[in-house]
């Protein structure tokens, strides 16, 4: 700090203006010069600062919490000091001396919050060492007592900064708060202060270790940087034992690496046991739970049947018929004799029925006639469908509802193949899963039930026909019985023997099963065709996975059922096959409306999209389902084909061009799926046909434009070698060497800019790009192969003549 009576008035004057605010408490104020520009080599730094300013200390307290600020105060016009900057010591990440400044007073202070990192940092410069050192410290201390953590040092030698504190413990200059708010200076020691360098860097427990240490290896405290060296070198000696003994102990190490890899073994055979262990106890616990549920459905069933017997023993004792009456009224004769015993019979066995009629039966027995008079079991029948059918029907329709109301899925628009952009990509996006999920869930929930209640009907209501069969029977009409395949995924009720004596009785009463079968489910299909319908709408192609989702039910279902269950499936399966060829004859519509357009150029629009389409039908695919697909195919495919021959015939001129384009946007747009689906590599062969042909008659067009009377001429040579000598042919009208030099001198002079209209014949009107170079390469062969011949035709006719090359051609040809 300054020693002069002036420097005093102005640290007490940057005090008292520094604790503007009561609650605060003033540490430290010096005196300081901020710099703007970069600091020289030398230390006098006047041309480089500013005016000096006052750097304050100072703490807030907030309950419990503790705020420390560092504040920048600034001299005015007047020489008043005016508040300028606030800075909060919890920032300060740094403090590094400047090492352009030999005098060592210059330091900045980097805090964390600076808002633009290419800011620079404050620069102060203090007027001495001791100013520095006092005001660095006490931001240290300040820092460890409030904030708990220190900031980063840079530049500064700690030792030699606790030497300096244990020198120069002055008493410091401090102001405190009265209740009236007014601040008051007061001096007081060092120690009672924050800044208390010793309790902070060196106990004096410490000091007497570092002075004890100092002595073994005899130097004294002001060697710190013999000393420093000396560990230094120590270090770097113990590092390199350390390194020798790691070294040395590299065999131990292996072991210990190949012990812990054993144990890693170890470990993970341990937890595939314990997997396996898991599983084997959660199957466990799975049979427990079945075991118990079966053990109770038993007790239940010991308990009713024993409830039942009990019942039943009192009504067999109303009906027993005691011995001797039961003898006289079957086997006694009607002698006087007897008589009287006779008569005591049938006045008992009178009594006896007239026990088991109204009123004298018992209630709750008035109603069981039914097993035992069997004219009351078909209007017993008819009232259970009746009933139980209005029941099943309401639990469908509500379930469909409810089942349709919470899928949420969008619609997705039937426009698959049209020409217009945007409509197929749209509905590609569009994930309509949760529609053929809602179908499925449907299937799972009603079909088991239906299966049951056909079972237990045909049980319960004593319909004397065989026992279900196992999975084999099949349905037909109102005629069950076994179908000659091996099928094991029919359902039904047994066939009856033929040669069963019974067989007509039999049959009677499968009829009269399966007409009160109709009776008991009927109309509950409609809840089943109204979920086909609304699936239909949303997307059409989730008839593929609904299709497949029904023949699996219709060929993995295991339980016994009756007919109407297996005619309700199929009737299923048939109504989605027709609402998905309804979406198909919809497509090839659309297919078809490309042949009503104007001329049309490039590839049409339904190549790509039947791509995707396809791409998301293979998605599609479950099951039994494969085949639905594959008609599909055919069928748009044939339309497809059709069409865009139809198309090309509008147009002769640009045909070939226009089929080949189509035809090679076909091959590249389903070259995937061809390698995976048979039906698709068929028409991929097709189409690769079909391309090659267009190719090769495209192609011979536009040589025979450039080159027309040069193959012409070879033309006429070759039809007149069938009558006439090869001596005789240059004698031959318009076939002379004369006429053979003229047709070469119009036909090659400029040979390299005809092969170059050529080209610019071939790339004109090409849409595909992509297409050009394999163009272009059969194009050079097909000319080159028909020069040659050409060639072969002349050497032999015209052995005398000269005529380019087949070299010299091929060689102008690839250079083009």
């Amino acid at each position: 700090m300054a020693k002069s009576s002036a420097d005093d008035l102005d640290l007490r004057r940057a005090s008292e203006s520094a604790i503007e605010d009561p609650n605060q408490n003033i540490i430290i104020s010096i005196r300081v010069a901020k710099t703007h520009g970069i600091i020289g080599k030398s230390s006098k730094l006047t041309r480089h600062m500013a005016k000096p300013r006052v750097l304050a200390l100072s703490t807030k307290s907030k309950g419990q919490s503790t705020t420390a600020f560092l504040r920048v105060l600034k001299y005015s016009t007047g020489g008043v000091l005016e508040p300028a900057k606030l800075y909060k010591l919890k920032h300060l990440s740094k403090v590094e001396v400047i090492t352009n400044d030999p005098s060592g007073c210059t330091f900045t202070l980097g805090f964390d919050n600076l808002r633009s990192q290419s800011v620079a940092p404050p620069l102060w410069t203090m007027r001495n060492i001791d100013d520095r050192n006092r005001l660095l410290l006490c931001i240290l201390n300040t820092c460890k007592d409030v904030l708990g953590r220190l900031p980063k040092v840079v530049g500064i030698d700690v030792v030699e900064m606790a030497l300096w504190a244990k020198e120069n413990r002055p008493s410091v200059s401090t102001q405190r708060n009265v209740q009236d708010g007014g601040p008051v200076a007061s001096a007081v020691p060092e120690n009672e202060l924050k800044v208390n360098v010793e309790k902070e860097l060196v106990s004096q427990a410490e000091e007497e270790d570092m002075e004890a240490l100092l002595g073994t290896y005899v130097m004294g405290v002001g060697e710190a940087e013999a000393f420093s060296e000396r560990l230094k070198r120590e270090l770097q000696a113990l590092e390199a034992a350390n390194v020798h003994a790691i070294l040395e102990s590299e065999p131990l190490m292996d072991e210990v690496m190949q012990g812990l890899e054993s144990a890693t073994i170890c470990v993970e055979d341990m937890d595939e046991w314990l997997g396996i262990f898991n599983v084997k106890l959660r199957h466990m616990r799975e049979d427990i739970e079945s075991i118990e549920t079966r053990n109770n459905k038993l007790v239940m069933q010991s308990v009713n049947n024993k409830s039942l017997i009990e019942e039943l023993d009192k009504l067999v004792e109303r009906l027993r018929v005691p011995s001797e009456f039961a003898a006289s009224l079957t086997g006694s004769s009607f002698d006087e004799a007897r008589m009287l015993q006779n008569v005591e019979a049938c006045e008992w066995l009178t009594n006896a029925l007239r026990g088991i009629e109204a009123p004298n039966l018992d209630p709750a027995y008035a109603n069981m006639r039914a097993s035992l008079d069997k004219n009351c079991l078909g209007p017993l029948r008819k009232a259970y469908c009746s009933s139980l059918n209005l029941l099943l029907r309401r639990e469908a329709r509500e379930f469909a509802n409810e089942l349709r109301a919470s899928t949420k899925a969008s619609r997705n628009p039937t426009v698959w193949l049209e020409g217009s952009t945007g409509s197929g990509q749209n509905a590609n996006a569009t994930d309509t899963s949760t529609v053929s999920d809602a179908y499925a869930k449907m299937l799972t929930i009603f079909i088991p039930l239906l299966v049951d209640e056909s079972s237990f009907f045909a049980h319960f209501m004593c319909f004397e026909v065989p026992t279900l069969v196992p999975p084999g029977g099949i349905v037909n009409g109102n005629k069950i019985g076994y179908d000659d395949d091996d099928n094991d995924d029919d359902l039904g009720i047994m066939d009856i023997d033929e040669n069963d004596s019974k067989s007509g009785k039999t049959s009677a009463e499968l009829a009269a099963l399966n007409e009160s079968l109709q009776d008991l489910l009927d109309g509950i299909q409609e809840d089943f065709y109204a979920v086909v319908d609304w699936a239909y709408k949303i997307d059409p192609l989730r008839c593929i996975s609904m299709h497949g989702i029904t023949e699996r039910y219709l060929s993995g279902q295991k339980a016994d059922a009756a007919g109407f269950v297996r005619r309700l499936l199929g009737d299923l399966e048939a109504r989605i096959s027709r609402q998905f060829s309804r979406f198909v004859d919809e497509a090839c519509h659309q297919i078809e409306r490309n042949e009503r357009n104007v001329r049309q150029m490039g590839v049409l629009s339904y190549i790509p999209r039947f791509a995707t389409l396809a791409t998301r039908m293979e998605q599609y695919i479950q099951g039994q389902s494969r085949d639905l697909v594959d008609q599909a195919y055919t069928k748009f495919v044939g339309i497809m084909f059709a069409t865009l021959e139809k198309i090309a015939q509008t147009d002769p001129k640009y045909a070939d061009m226009f089929l080949l384009e189509n035809y090679a946007a076909f091959q590249n747009s389903l070259y995937d799926l061809a390698n995976v689906v048979p039906t698709l590599a068929k028409f991929y062969h097709q189409a690769s046909e079909a391309y090659e042909q267009a190719c090769t008659r495209h192609i011979s067009m536009i040589i025979y434009y450039q080159f027309e009377r040069l193959f012409q001429f070879a033309r006429r040579i070759e039809d007149l070698m069938f009558t006439v000598a090869s001596e005789e042919i240059p004698f031959q009208l318009g076939l002379s060497k004369m006429d053979l030099r003229k047709m070469l001198k119009s036909s090659l002079s400029g040979v390299d800019k005809s092969i170059a209209a050529m080209y610019k014949k071939l790339q004109k009107n090409l849409t595909s790009e992509e297409l050009l170079p394999s163009l272009w390469d059969k194009c050079k062969k097909e000319f080159l192969d028909k020069y040659e011949n050409f060639a072969q035709l002349v050497a032999k006719i015209y052995p005398t003549e000269n005529i380019p090359s087949v070299a010299e051609m091929r060689d102008l040809l690839a250079s083009m």
